[in-house]
């Protein structure tokens, strides 16, 4: 299935992403508001444990102290 969509912005279309589909098909059985609730939590866990692995990797791959960290905060 090819779905487009088109952007008020830019006026262009683009394809839907693999993850977009999956989730219009949940929105199709019309889940109970605490399903959809769980969901938004397990994405947002899901991406967040994502983001952590690539900044640990990138602190360890340039060798990046807590205090780089510390000073950039405070930048």
């Amino acid at each position: 299935m090819c779905i487009f969509v088109k952007s008020n912005i830019a006026m262009q279309s683009q394809k839907l992403s693999a993850l977009q589909l999956e989730l219009l098909n949940i929105y199709s059985f019309q889940p109970k508001e605490e399903d959809l609730l769980a969901i938004k939590q397990l994405l947002a866990k899901y991406f967040s444990g994502k983001l952590q692995k690539k900044i640990q990797k990138a602190i360890e791959e340039k060798n990046i102290t807590e205090e780089d960290l510390d000073r950039w905060i405070n930048e």
